[in-house]
């Protein structure tokens, strides 16, 4: 898909692009946990005093906001391209956007683990997050709702069905790991299939 200037390979999932200080703060967070990661801790993997720290970030909350916003920003972006290249077909689209998901959960799943942190944050920093959030499961909502519109999915409540699907990917960061028998691919050519089949969808013939 190309978006202005800029084509999204979807399918193609590099890391994230993130500074130097989100990137150790990520693997800070990864590690220890929000409220295990220190501010001095973070300088410390950087290399750089913890005043100059806060010349670019406010605090240690303002920082894993940032991460957050990343890593969502890039996966709303590739899960819109990966509809658009799925032509006017829900199921399509579907596939696509749940390839698109498994895939950013299983190669970058250190990154993907930390939206469990955001509960930890105050009211006031995680609402802008969640506000993002709340477009990614808008986006899912809106190809199912057309999917049972077309007569392909088939569930009594669209918004439920949502919650569970993504509530079903986002638990593989909590259980993948490069080194075990399955590859990023292999998890979402498995995640399409149970996806489809709690929309009931009938089987794909690929």
């Amino acid at each position: 898909m190309t978006t202005g200037t800029e084509t999204i390979d979807w399918r193609d999932c590099q890391p994230v692009e993130l500074s130097d200080i989100l990137r150790h703060s990520s693997e800070a967070f990864y590690e220890h946990g929000f409220h295990g990661t220190t501010v001095r801790d973070i300088a410390g993997r950087v290399g750089v005093t913890v005043p100059a720290l806060y010349y670019h970030h406010d605090n240690k909350e303002a920082i894993l906001v940032a991460v957050l916003e990343a890593a969502i920003a890039d996966l709303q972006a590739r899960g819109e391209a990966a509809i658009a290249d799925a032509g006017d077909d829900p199921v399509a689209q579907l596939a696509n956007l749940v390839e698109s998901f498994a895939l950013h959960l299983t190669v970058r799943a250190r990154l993907a683990a930390l939206d469990s942190e955001y509960r930890y944050l105050s009211a006031e920093a995680r609402a802008p997050y969640a506000e993002l959030r709340k477009a990614n499961e808008l986006l899912t909502r809106s190809v199912i709702d057309r999917g049972v519109e077309a007569g392909a999915f088939h569930v009594d409540d669209t918004a439920e069905a949502t919650r569970a699907l993504l509530g079903m990917l986002q638990a593989i960061p909590r259980w993948y790991v490069d080194s075990g028998p399955l590859t990023p691919a292999d998890v979402a050519t498995r995640y399409v299939g149970l996806s489809l089949a709690l929309l009931g969808a009938a089987p794909r013939k690929d």
